[in-house]
């Protein structure tokens, strides 16, 4: 009991830190890390080895991941290839069906672009087709933003699912390939909630006079715009069959080259050098420290610095013997999918972030998956998922994503909270049923 109550302890003060002083999260979960290995008891040999083991061995199964989808992402949103995309969906889906069309590029968009990127790119588009197709700007502002979060916390690249895929041990092609459905499914009761509910909403869409034109003529193709994103997750996906028991591929060279390609690294690697073939016109200056690398390594360094600190989090948890305790004290218990869902639920909407979020319930969680019935290899990706589900809502006020959407359509705060947030919720509640009850059958 005192060992759950040093937890806690430092889970407050993390979020203390982070919430209401403002100290950057690498910081406030890294020494919160060691101020639970110090009241918890263990020698300074320990506390050690548990920063060196948890900082390396995190990153480096998943530094190198979320470096090379910053990457991708900044490329796409650089060139134009992210609006190409959101184009030829539009084209797609057709103009008449806004609300849809917009829901569906905020979710492919933000598969390798930030959230906040994807709805500051996308909303001088949601406003021209809100006002063109005579949509309620709402609908469409909500519809956009709402998409944008189905994918973020589901599926990677984004740094969340590789971060926490990595400290889970979690195989990434499984994770792709059941985040896809599980996100896919949340947005059939958004939309519903959009199309019934945000439409009745109040707000006219008005264009400002700074908002700038930009020459598309230099966008790449809607080809090369969409190859860096689908091929390496074909490749992570086809990797992960190549694995089965069942050798769907055989044994022999072509298993052992679908392997490596497929490894989460090389996909990844892949993809940036397709993103790097964007520009119309190469410049090689975008590839030095202070053109577009330069600008994605410092996007994402925070996030790799803050998962690293996860990592000892959850070493000096493990550690510590967090594991053999809960054993002890919830065998009976049946808390299994859910508690990683309630744990990083409950760290979002405290703090904010879903990446820290999911970050720190995977820290708090990896220990703990034997006692929970969440080592099995199938039972690993649904906790990830799980927790992506959770760190999904709720989005409200001290998450810097419902600011971009609120001060970027003119949304109130109480419109906001009535319309994002509480899609934010729908679509969470949504996930973690979808994983139950896939969870179940597989």
């Amino acid at each position: 009991m005192l060992t759950l109550l040093i937890i806690l302890f430092a889970l407050a003060l993390i979020l203390i830190a982070i919430v209401k002083y403002d100290i950057h999260p690498f910081l406030a979960l890294f020494c919160g890390a060691i101020l639970y290995g110090l009241l918890a008891g263990m020698d300074g040999e320990l506390i050690l080895k548990s920063i060196s083991e948890g900082f390396g061995g995190v990153l480096g199964s998943i530094g190198l991941l979320i470096l090379l989808g910053v990457m991708m992402g900044t490329f796409l949103e650089k060139t134009g290839g992210a609006i190409v995309i959101a184009n030829k969906i539009l084209s797609w889906i057709g103009e008449k069906n806004v609300t849809k069309a917009m829901m569906t590029c905020g979710y492919i968009l933000s598969i390798p672009v930030f959230g906040d990127s994807t709805f500051i790119m996308m909303n001088p588009i949601s406003k021209s087709l809100s006002i063109k197709g005579k949509v309620p700007y709402a609908a469409t502002t909500v519809a956009l933003a709402l998409g944008a979060t189905a994918s973020h916390s589901l599926v990677p690249p984004t740094p969340g699912p590789i971060a926490t895929a990595g400290i889970l041990e979690a195989d990434l092609g499984m994770i792709i390939f059941w985040g896809l459905i599980v996100s896919l499914t949340t947005m059939i009761p958004a939309y519903i909630f959009v199309t019934k509910v945000v439409t009745k909403m109040p707000l006219e869409a008005k264009f400002v006079a700074d908002e700038k034109k930009i020459d598309e003529s230099t966008y790449p193709s809607a080809f090369s715009s969409f190859l860096p994103i689908v091929l390496p997750l074909l490749l992570i996906i086809l990797a992960s069959v190549a694995k089965y028991p069942t050798e769907p591929f055989g044994t022999g060279i072509f298993y052992t080259l679908i392997v490596f390609i497929g490894s989460p690294v090389i996909a990844l690697l892949i993809g940036a050098f397709l993103s790097f073939s964007l520009p119309k016109k190469f410049d090689r200056q975008v590839l030095s420290s202070s053109g577009w690398i330069g600008e994605a390594i410092l996007i994402a360094a925070p996030v790799i610095l803050i998962t690293g600190a996860g990592g000892v989090f959850g070493k000096m948890l493990q550690n510590s013997g967090i594991g053999d305790l809960v054993s002890a004290n919830m065998s009976g218990a049946s808390w299994g999918i859910f508690l990683p869902f309630l744990i990083a639920f409950s760290l979002k909407t405290a703090q904010g972030s879903s990446t820290v979020a999911m970050i720190t319930t995977a820290s708090i969680i990896a220990p703990l998956l034997g006692s929970l019935g969440l080592d099995s290899e199938s039972m690993r990706v649904f906790a990830v998922l799980a927790t992506g589900a959770g760190a999904m809502a709720i989005s409200h006020a001290n998450d810097s994503f419902f600011w971009a959407v609120t001060q970027l359509s003119g949304l109130s705060i109480k419109q906001g909270n009535q319309s994002h947030s509480i899609g934010t919720l729908i679509m969470s509640l949504t996930a973690i049923t979808m994983i139950f009850i896939i969870s179940q059958f597989f």
